[in-house]
C-alpha cells in the first residue's frame, strides 16, 4: 500500500519513530489528574479551614472539620473522576460501534465524508482519489481515522477509569493536608497566617511546574494558581466570620 508514493514499509517505519509520541498524551491525562486533584483538595480545605478559624478559636473543631473534609473530598473526587473517565470510555465504545455500522451500511456515504476533509486541506484530483483510496482499503484503519478526525475522539487505555481515580483520590489528599498541617503544631491565629502562606507557596509551585511540562509563563501561570486559592481563603473566611456573628 502507498500514500503519496511511499511504501507501506516506509509508513510502518514513520509509525515505530511516532509509537512513543503517544506516551504524551497519557502523561499529560495524569498530570491533569494529579493537579485537578491537588488543587480541589488544597482550595476547598483551605477554604473550609478558614471560614471554620474565624468563626472558632478551637483548634480541636478545627481539626475534625479540617480532617472530614480531607478524607471527604479526597474520596469524592476518586468517585468524580472515575465515574467521569469511565462515561467517557462508554461514549467512546458507542461511538464506535456506531461508526462501525456506518461504514458496513452507509460506506458510500462515509467515503464522500473523508473525501471533503482532504479536499478542504486542499487536495483534488488523482492524489484526493489515491488518499481517500488508501484510507478505505483497510476498515480498521478506516474506522480509526472516522472517530479521529471526524469526531474528535480517543481511545482510552481500559484501567484509565480506576488510574484517574486513584491519582486524583491520592493527589486530593496531598493537596488538602497542605493547609490543614500548620494547625496540629501551632495556635489558631498563627495556624491561619502559615496555612495561607503556605497553601499559596504549594500553590504557585504546582502552577510553574505546570508551565514548565507543558506551556505558557511560569509566574504567570504560578500567580493564576495563587488567586485561584486566594479566592476560596477570603470567601471562606468572610463566610465564617458571618456565621460566628450570627450564630
Amino acid at each position: 500500500m502507498k500514500i503519496f508514493g511511499r511504501d507501506n514499509e516506509d509508513s510502518e517505519e514513520a509509525r515505530e519513530r511516532a509509537e512513543p509520541l503517544g506516551g504524551h498524551k497519557m502523561y499529560g491525562s495524569k498530570l491533569r489528574d494529579f493537579i485537578l486533584g491537588v488543587q480541589d483538595g488544597l482550595v476547598n480545605v483551605l477554604g473550609l479551614l478558614l471560614g471554620v478559624a474565624t468563626a472558632t478559636l478551637d483548634t480541636k473543631t478545627i481539626l475534625i472539620a479540617g480532617l472530614a473534609a480531607t478524607f471527604a473530598e479526597s474520596i469524592a473526587m476518586a468517585a468524580v473522576a472515575y465515574t467521569s473517565t469511565k462515561a467517557y470510555s462508554d461514549f467512546y465504545r458507542s461511538e464506535l460501534e456506531r461508526e462501525r455500522m456506518h461504514i458496513e451500511q452507509i460506506p458510500d456515504h462515509e467515503t464522500g465524508e473523508i473525501r471533503e476533509m482532504w479536499a478542504k486541506k486542499g487536495f483534488s484530483g488523482k492524489e484526493l482519489e489515491h488518499i481517500v483510496q488508501t484510507i478505505t482499503s483497510d476498515k480498521q484503519v478506516w474506522l480509526e481515522y472516522m472517530m479521529a478526525e471526524e469526531l474528535k475522539l480517543v481511545p482510552q487505555d481500559k484501567d484509565r477509569p480506576s488510574q484517574s481515580a486513584m491519582i486524583v483520590g491520592l493527589s486530593s489528599f496531598l493537596g488538602s493536608i497542605v493547609p490543614l498541617a500548620p494547625f496540629f503544631f501551632l495556635s489558631v491565629t498563627l495556624g491561619v497566617y502559615s496555612s495561607v502562606g503556605v497553601s499559596c507557596t504549594f500553590l504557585f509551585f504546582i502552577g510553574a511546574y505546570k508551565a514548565k511540562l507543558t506551556i505558557g509563563d511560569w509566574r504567570k501561570t504560578g500567580i493564576e494558581m495563587v488567586l485561584i486559592g486566594g479566592a476560596a481563603a477570603i470567601a471562606g473566611a468572610i463566610i465564617g466570620r458571618l456565621l460566628g456573628a450570627v450564630l
